[in-house]
């Protein structure tokens, strides 16, 4: 188990060191912890560290986001399915429960999961036993981290996800504020970002100037972690100093787009030729859904 996992993301967060006991001693149980927060405030570099801080740090850490799924592949890509279970299914698919096992399955995005599917988590999470499709019983020896929007309480009091499965996915609960919430881990943040974009691009020794050390906390930030680290990477590969001086983004950085489709266009085609066409890292960039991303490009004609 590797204790130094938490405790490298809390230094450069206050706000997580404030809790770091707490989530110590979850990443050390065995129980469901449930991730709470806006898109971009640092949920999934959390969930990573909680697993690494975990006693099954040493198996694997698999991803599922249902909003990138369709709702007819859920089944099958959580549970696998075995050789002619339906139409067209010649091989077996083993799901993510069993390629998680003896590690940790992470369940992002989990307010899209739809209804119909939802019982079936349930199960996972109260018995800790699954079927595949077309398959036998067998037991899940995984620990289930979860990632949902801040909003997903209210789904539940709108009857859109089960109250019974919240209740099992709610027993270790962190909320991550956004960053206008916690203004004092800005300039931490930034500084840690700071020093993960130098070892990437070979520029060791970089720096805030003082402009941005006044303007950085006061911004109110709406794409969070993701918006801030943005901004460094373009101001550090817009110049060759060591110091940065990052305009606020209320400011004009240049020509502006001729329409706010234009403008999102731009962001995604930039976003696809940062992860070199991968969708996934695209629409974590982006800050959305695999699914959102792919009905973005289908509308504005993307291939």
């Amino acid at each position: 188990m590797n204790g130094g996992a938490l405790a490298a993301l809390a230094s450069s967060s206050p706000s997580l060191a404030a809790v770091l006991p707490a989530l110590e001693r979850a990443a050390a149980s065995q129980a469901p912890i449930l991730l709470l927060g806006e898109a971009g405030t640092g949920r999934s570099t959390l969930a990573r560290g909680l697993h690494a801080a975990s006693p099954r740090a040493a198996g694997p850490l698999v991803e599922v986001d249902p909003g990138a799924l369709a709702p007819a592949l859920i089944e099958s890509e959580l549970f696998g399915h075995r050789p002619g279970a339906f139409t067209g299914a010649e091989r077996g698919h083993p799901g993510r429960v069993e390629r998680a096992r003896g590690g940790t399955l992470l369940l992002d995005h989990v307010e899209e999961l739809p209804l119909a599917a939802q019982p079936k988590l349930l199960r996972l999470l109260a018995e800790r036993r699954f079927t595949p499709l077309g398959g036998v019983e067998s037991a899940a020896d995984v620990r289930f981290l979860a990632i949902g929007a801040e909003s997903l309480p209210e789904r539940v009091e709108r009857g859109l996800f089960r109250d019974d499965l919240w209740w099992r996915l709610e027993v270790l609960t962190f909320r991550l504020p956004p960053l206008r919430q916690r203004r004092g881990d800005v300039l931490p943040l930034a500084e840690a970002m700071l020093a993960d974009l130098g070892t990437r691009f070979g520029r060791p020794g970089l720096r805030l100037s003082e402009r941005a050390r006044t303007w950085l906390p006061a911004a109110d930030w709406p794409g969070n972690l993701r918006q801030l680290r943005n901004l460094l990477e373009r101001t550090l590969l817009a110049g060759d100093g060591a110091e940065l001086d990052p305009a606020p983004p209320d400011e004009p950085a240049g020509e502006l787009p001729r329409s706010l489709a234009e403008a999102e266009r731009q962001a995604i085609l930039a976003a696809l030729a940062w992860s070199r066409g991968h969708q996934g890292k695209a629409a974590e960039r982006l800050g959305v859904s695999r699914k959102g991303l792919w009905e973005k490009r289908r509308r504005l004609g993307i291939p």
